[in-house]
Formats: structure tokens, sequence, C-alpha cells
């Protein structure tokens, strides 16, 4: 037996329907396990969500796959994620990052991971969390889309400009309106998974979250981004 997606395509009823980049990761199981654990769940570690500031911005011109397929080796090299550890690290630790095959050794990419941990540590030390400051720009709760094909979701929305414009302010580096809605989508702020995959309804029943009151600089930016959309 069989059954249309949405975008016209037939899925057999004793298979989990994915969206499309999901179901094309084929016989991947990294990238299958990705799209079916980790994307588009609600972050909310402060750890977790620098790694995937670092791992995005990793990822500019190059494949997510590409990025998947290093991640471990990203973890050991960069202290966990620790920002506290990684903004510490000096020339010694560049060198070494640089000649380290195991992740992307190039050094505009390690110069900002290294940077943008100072900056995590300033949102901090500002707002309380780096978790309590991204979610803000979404005022505490993810995005609910409903997308019927993957073509239709966007590159950027308002909500990643104004969190683009504001990591840049702050001095993050490789942050742009596109990279900042990849990570968006990566970290549930945003559920762009299509009405059709597995996913998306399970996301949305669990979308009660932690609704966070927006530090009130940011507030403002939020509110008005909701209103553009």
């Amino acid at each position: 037996m069989s059954r249309l997606r949405a975008d016209g395509s037939v899925a057999p009823v004793t298979s989990k329907t994915r969206c499309a980049w999901g179901a094309w990761a084929g016989a991947d199981p990294v990238y299958v396990r990705y799209h079916d654990e980790e994307w588009g769940v609600p972050l909310h570690d402060d750890r977790r969500l620098f790694e995937f500031i670092v791992l995005e911005g990793a990822q500019a011109g190059l494949s997510w796959r590409t990025i998947l397929n290093k991640r471990e080796r990203y973890r050991t090299a960069f202290a966990r994620f620790d920002p506290r550890r990684v903004a510490r690290f000096g020339r010694r630790d560049v060198a070494r990052l640089l000649a380290d095959p195991g992740i992307v050794r190039n050094r505009m990419k390690i110069d900002a991971a290294i940077a943008n941990a100072r900056a995590v540590l300033a949102v901090q030390e500002e707002h309380g969390s780096l978790d309590r400051y991204l979610w803000s720009f979404v005022a505490g709760t993810p995005i609910q889309n409903r997308w019927r094909t993957s073509r239709e979701v966007p590159a950027k929305t308002s909500e990643a400009e104004a969190l683009s414009r504001d990591l840049r302010r702050r001095g993050f580096r490789f942050v742009g309106p596109t990279i900042c809605y990849a990570f968006m989508q990566a970290t549930g702020m945003v559920n762009d998974h299509t009405v059709d995959c597995f996913r998306h309804a399970a996301l949305a029943g669990r979308a009660r979250g932690r609704l966070k009151r927006a530090p009130a600089a940011a507030r403002p930016r939020a509110a008005a981004a909701r209103r553009r959309a």
C-alpha cells in the first residue's frame, strides 16, 4: 500500500515519511538520525547552543553532511564547546586547529569560533544565559510553520535578520541571516519540518516549551519581527 505525500510523490504507509531533505539522506544513518532526533527540537542548553553557532558557521560554503561527519572531532577540538575554555584559546590552539584534518581548517572560521565564544560570555553576563537571549527573538516559544513542500521553506526570515543584526553588533562572526535561520531551524526556534513529515506533528505537540520573559532590549525586536512576518 502507498499514500500521497504533500509534494505529490508516493510513500509506502509502512515507512516514516520525512521532509524531502531527510528522505534524501538515504542510507546515511548519521544524517537520518539527525533529522529524526535533533533537527527542530527546542534546545535550551547554552553549551549546545554555542555548538550550533560554531557548526553552522563552519558549514558556510559546505554541506551539512560534511559538518555532521566532523562533529565528534569538533567536540574534542573545541573543548566540548565550553565557551569559557574556547574563549581562552590562543596562538598555539589556533595552530593546533589549523593542523587538525578532522575539522574545517579555515583560519577565518577558526578565529570566528574563538571570537564567538568570547561574545557568548558577554551575552551570558548581560542576559543571564545565551538561551534566554537567543529565544527572546521568537518571544520564547517555537514558531510553528506549516510548509507543504521543502520548496516553500525560506532561506531567511525577519526574525533571522533581526537576530543576525544583533549578533553582529555584539561581535559575533559568520552569523548572516541565512546562517542564523539555519541555526533557528536546527535548534527548534522554528518548526520547519513539512506537514507530511512525521516529525512535524510530534514537535508541534510539544511546543508548550518554556515561555521566557524576553530581556527588555530584545522584546521590541522580537515583537517587531513578528509584525513584519
